[in-house]
């Protein structure tokens, strides 16, 4: 590793072009679920699961990504991760139904799975001090904003252009990523040794965790009685149960079961996973506006742009409050904010431009609570992680996100589709909208009962896991 290397103002680009890249394939396609279901003439269930898998696959792999990305490089997993973009994206472009649509999407998974964590790295790496700090603002900007930006850009490119032009677009962006990033010298974590991982537990989470998956997306198709939807969820309970029982046996883990043991760590980790679930309501509500009130994709981008300029808006607020009066108050009042602007887009009664206004003003507050509740609860996880286990709790922390993401995402869409077959438009939006506003609920919950209010103050005490852990 070139330890003389200073980061520059072209790698930054490079960086966020690159998470921009993942934006679009996995923000935009909320947009597009009409489009994309007329286009290929599949079923709903079919799309809820193609739109739920890039988060159910970056966040089964990420932690596998970021250990290997210190083993064989950060750079190198970044470039891995582009390639993985082109090709994911490819197969989107030239999708002509459900089995190459799926494929793109499992790959778009992996590919966000090998960015995320390697981009992160590499900016702690080659910036210092305030650099640093500066340079992961941009990365932040990238990841928070890059949702909003990239619901915006791909609702009008699928208007205007037909949403497989969105991924051509992605590709675009993933080729202009590895030509600014080519001149960064390769960077590798310190190793003194042999590479370990757990394999086996990576298995067994995976098929626990696609099991489930499919039970949520495919259960009614299925029928929730069937011999298939009922293996499913044994496969699920028993998968869970044999992961848990392999995990606590082991020196080396997929998921340090012990970090949980430190409450704050435990209910930054939870709230954040049900916080993510939340993005339910981007698949429920956009698709509504479009089905039920004749928004165009462009349309009902535009109704994010709350969100998107609150989101980016409050980062640094968040920051600031927790500075002065710690963790858990924003964490609290971000949830809180959050759960109501989702409870405002499920006003489905309102006529005309009133439930418009609702959505936007909705979507502002989403964005609002999320950028108040982002900061806090990110330091919490951090600080209150062991000394020597802070990138896995990192990891740790991150897969919470993905797997919020995609359950919240699949549970919603199931939910919409569901009620849609058998009630009203406005019901069926209304109730999947509410599953998100449950989601919210419980995040707050979580916080309150796990996050003490010392948590994150200059005067907190002592993580009780600021020694190492010996078994």
């Amino acid at each position: 590793m070139d330890t003389s290397y200073k980061g520059t103002n072209k790698m930054i680009a490079g960086i966020v072009f690159g998470v921009l890249t993942f934006w679009l394939f996995a923000q935009a396609m909320v947009n597009v679920v009409p489009a994309v279901q007329s286009d290929l003439g599949i079923s709903m269930g079919t799309l809820n699961v193609a739109i739920s898998l890039t988060s159910l696959f970056s966040g089964m792999f990420i932690v596998a990504a970021g250990g290997l990305a210190d083993k064989v490089g950060r750079k190198k997993m970044t470039y891995i991760g582009l390639i993985l973009s082109v090709v994911g994206s490819l197969l989107l472009v030239f999708a002509i139904g459900s089995v190459m649509l799926i494929m793109g999407r499992v790959v778009q998974g992996l590919s966000a799975a090998c960015i995320m964590p390697a981009t992160i790295a590499l900016m702690k790496t080659y910036f210092e001090g305030a650099d640093r700090q500066r340079a992961l603002s941009y990365w932040s900007i990238g990841s928070w904003g890059g949702s909003g930006v990239c619901s915006l850009a791909g609702g009008a490119i699928a208007t205007y252009l037909g949403w497989r032009w969105i991924f051509i677009f992605s590709i675009v962006f993933s080729l202009i990523a590895m030509w600014l990033i080519k001149d960064t010298p390769e960077s590798r974590g310190q190793s003194t040794g042999a590479f370990k991982f757990d394999y086996a537990g990576l298995a067994i989470f995976i098929v626990t965790m696609l099991a489930l998956n499919i039970f949520i997306t495919q259960g009614a198709d299925l029928g929730w009685t069937s011999l298939r939807t009922l293996g499913l969820a044994v496969v699920t309970i028993i998968g869970a149960i044999v992961f848990v029982k392999v995990e606590k046996g082991k020196a080396v883990v997929l998921i340090d079961f012990s970090l949980f043991k430190n409450k704050p760590y435990a209910g930054a980790t939870y709230s954040n996973f049900l916080l993510n679930a939340v993005a339910g309501t981007l698949v429920v509500a956009n698709t509504y506006v479009q089905v039920g009130r004749g928004f165009t994709s462009f349309q009902s981008g535009m109704l994010s742009i709350g969100y998107l300029v609150a989101v980016l808006a409050m980062i640094r607020v968040g920051e600031k409050i927790l500075q002065k009066v710690g963790a858990r108050s924003p964490m609290i009042w971000g949830s809180v904010i959050t759960s109501v602007g989702v409870a405002a887009m499920g006003l489905t009664f309102l006529q005309g431009f009133a439930y418009t206004v609702s959505v936007f003003i909705g979507f502002a507050l989403f964005g609002l609570g999320l950028g108040i509740y982002a900061t806090p609860s990110t330091d919490t996880a951090v600080s209150n992680a062991p000394s020597n286990k802070v990138g896995e709790a990192a990891g740790i922390y991150k897969m919470a996100s993905s797997l919020g993401g995609a359950f919240g995402v699949a549970i919603s869409a199931t939910v919409y589709s569901s009620i849609e077959a058998v009630a009203s438009l406005e019901v069926a939006a209304t109730a999947g909208i509410i599953t998100n506003v449950i989601f919210g609920v419980l995040s707050i919950i979580s916080i309150v009962l796990f996050v003490p209010r010392s948590a994150g103050k200059k005067t907190s005490p002592p993580s009780p896991f600021a020694k190492p852990v010996t078994k």
